[in-house]
């Protein structure tokens, strides 16, 4: 268990979330909960490869389209149960993890080159997914709406919520899990410095690749619920770029290689998103309002709005250090 954060915090945000979809039961923040719960989810992705192990993405989509659209097929083409869409879109994402992963860092891409060949693969999943006849090309494909729960379908959203609330809390479990594992602290040395990790006897090659492997599984279970929820996908959908841009914002504002920063950074843009959504029609503004948070946060708040929280808990500790220290002196 990761040592900063007590157990009682982590209950605490569970039951939280437990009750959220029957203290505010519409329609409006039931899907609310669903978005911020699949962004926190893809958010956490991102941060297990950018944040804890700092090789940053601008292609993360790469992976969840590569999901959404595997999970699709073996359910729309050779008749299989969406719920094993759910291994199945872990494997694709993985699988699109490893060859991104191998192929940049074996040609030693790092930094701002490997953030943008990331970008490039994007791009070039997409015009692969436009082009060949079992993806149904530009058309996309839609899943056809049968309401069973063996069809991965549910009249009730809440069904979904909780789905996407279980997955999110294996993310992160997950990242909690590597704040604490050796696997973890291997990843933390490259992100701080590649050289001084390799002199350590770290094989960062190896490292790298596992752990886009791990982030590359994660976006593709993302991508596979995102088909089972609206029910179609095209190209242009499942490797769009502002998949990629809403992972790294929400991990970016939230705090990168925290375990809550991309909870903490999905609550706040899926709020933005709805209020936008509702109050403006102008296309895009949402990502203009993230990308002017981005620059708030990052000229005021470096390292998210988790570091909030504990500059608060550095006042309380700074209070009471300087309370005894007084008692001290007038004893």
């Amino acid at each position: 268990m990761n040592k900063s954060i007590p157990l009682w915090v982590h209950l605490l945000l569970l039951a939280v979330a437990i009750i959220f979809p029957f203290v505010l039961p519409s329609a409006f923040w039931v899907n609310f909960g669903v978005l911020a719960l699949f962004y926190a989810f893809i958010g956490q992705s991102w941060n297990i490869a950018g944040g804890f192990a700092g090789q940053l993405s601008f292609g993360h989509v790469a992976f969840l389209g590569a999901g959404a659209y595997a999970s699709t097929i073996v359910q729309m083409r050779f008749g299989w149960n969406p719920w094993l869409g759910l291994p199945v879109a872990a494997l694709a994402g993985a699988a699109a993890g490893w060859m991104v992963a191998a192929m940049s860092f074996r040609a030693g891409l790092k930094g701002s080159y490997f953030a943008l060949i990331t970008l490039a693969f994007a791009e070039v999943f997409r015009i692969v997914a436009n082009s060949i006849e079992i993806t149904g090309g530009g058309l996309g494909m839609l899943i056809p709406m049968k309401q069973t729960a063996a069809n991965f379908q549910f009249a009730d959203r809440r069904v979904f919520y909780y789905i996407m609330l279980a997955l999110t809390v294996v993310s992160i479990a997950i990242a909690v899990w590597l704040k604490a594992s050796r696997f973890g602290a291997r990843l933390a040395a490259i992100r701080e410095n590649e050289d001084s990790a390799m002199a350590l006897g770290i094989n960062v090659y190896s490292e790298k690749v596992k752990v886009m492997m791990l982030s590359g599984a994660i976006a593709g279970v993302g991508g596979c619920f995102f088909a089972q929820y609206f029910l179609y996908i095209d190209p242009t959908i499942a490797f769009g770029t502002d998949k990629s841009v809403e992972m790294l914002l929400v991990s970016m504002i939230g705090g990168a290689g925290t375990v809550y920063g991309p909870l903490i950074g999905a609550v706040l843009l899926a709020l933005v998103s709805e209020v936008t959504r509702a109050m403006f029609t102008i296309q895009g503004l949402s990502l203009v309002i993230y990308g002017t948070l981005l620059v708030i946060i990052i000229a005021f708040l470096p390292n998210g709005l988790v570091d909030l929280f504990k500059r608060r808990e550095k006042r309380q500790l700074g209070r009471l250090s300087s309370g005894a220290s007084s008692k001290t002196g007038d004893a």
